[in-house]
């Protein structure tokens, strides 16, 4: 995001907007973990760059699109924890940087079997 103001140039980097949309993720009851996939890994090799594990934005002047790719907990309901998720990620984003989220697509990758991460989860399947 960029934004010409009367006192100056705002830039928000696709970094930042990665790392707010992977914590949101994260705080999401029923998700486990992010999942980065081959080509993210060597992306990191190869350029040195940060990349956040499981999180791809186009962010433009006032909106931006989110992809993740998540494991979820087993024993939840996937539809009703990836509906949480896109809604959490999408008022994180939208609230600390003012940029319309136009869409947050979800792609489950995996499914986390550890009977810890699923005591406690809302969105488990009884």
């Amino acid at each position: 995001m960029s934004e010409d103001n009367q006192t100056g140039l705002i830039r928000i980097s696709d970094d930042v907007v990665s790392t707010i949309a992977g914590l949101a993720a994260l705080e999401t009851a029923g998700i486990a973990g992010m999942s980065g996939g081959i080509s993210e890994g060597l992306a990191k090799r190869l350029s040195g760059k940060n990349v956040q594990r499981g999180v791809s934005v186009e962010v433009g002047q006032v909106e931006a699109a989110i992809d993740l790719r998540v494991i979820v907990n087993y024993g939840s309901r996937i539809q009703d924890v990836c509906r949480d998720l896109q809604e959490n990620v999408r008022e994180a984003v939208e609230n600390m940087t003012g940029l319309t989220v136009v869409e947050v697509n979800v792609k489950v990758e995996g499914v986390a079997f550890r009977e810890e991460d699923v005591v406690d989860d809302p969105h488990r399947v009884k």
